[in-house]
């Protein structure tokens, strides 16, 4: 299936089941985000990646308007639905000030492997625990995808497009996987490395070597 959708092109990349505020001010996108809001129509983010228009996106829905400030500027909430791919970007489009793209939705195999999302889980908190920081979900651990922890174990936007472009959970597992056993070891070096350099200069109770 086809489908033409009105397009907001941002540098970061947007999952499906990702909860996204924004605040809107230029005024192509003042007029995406009210027309939308009027009739009930989702628009797509597209990752802009090194200055260049990325070729999958998230279609999103707006969940709510916070805030219309007085020169028509708004605080928006938007939700994730689901992956799309555009085919072609018109760029100009009569009477609107914002883009629009030609996109089909390939089947995204959301099924992935219990017991692989729940180690990821929990080696994003033990990655947590290394850089002293918490993430609270408002969902047990147990109901959490790939797609909800990937903003959370340090992806450059590169790796969460291509996190993005896979279509089966468990390659998305997979990708998180290896990701997360890599970031861990580095940062469980560096961490033993500066216990090394705070233990420099202060008195060690060491035994000493026998030469017999």
């Amino acid at each position: 299936m086809t489908n033409l959708i009105p397009i907001f092109p941002l540098p970061l990349v947007a999952f499906p089941e990702e909860q996204l505020n924004l605040h809107i001010f230029e005024p192509r996108y003042k007029q995406l985000i009210n027309e939308c809001n009027e009739q009930q129509k989702p628009f797509g983010i597209i990752p802009v990646i090194n200055k260049n228009l990325s070729e999958c996106g998230t279609l999103m829905e707006i969940s709510e308007v916070s805030k219309v400030y007085p020169d028509g500027k708004m605080d928006i909430k938007t939700k994730g639905i689901q992956l799309f791919k555009a085919l072609n970007i018109i760029e100009e489009i009569p009477e609107k000030l914002y883009s629009a793209a030609i996109v089909t939705y390939p089947e995204n195999h959301r099924e992935g492997i219990p017991s692989l999302m729940s180690a990821l889980v929990k080696n994003m908190r033990k990655l947590h625990q290394l850089i002293s920081t918490h993430k609270k979900y408002d969902k047990p651990d147990d109901q959490l995808c790939s797609y909800n922890i990937a903003h959370h174990v340090g992806l450059s936007i590169e790796d969460e497009y291509c996190l993005l472009e896979y279509t089966h959970e468990i390659h998305r597992q997979e990708f998180l996987r290896r990701h997360l056993n890599e970031t861990i070891k580095v940062l469980e070096k560096m961490d033993a490395l500066k216990k090394r350099i705070q233990l420099n200069g202060h008195f060690k109770n060491i035994g000493g070597y026998p030469l017999r």
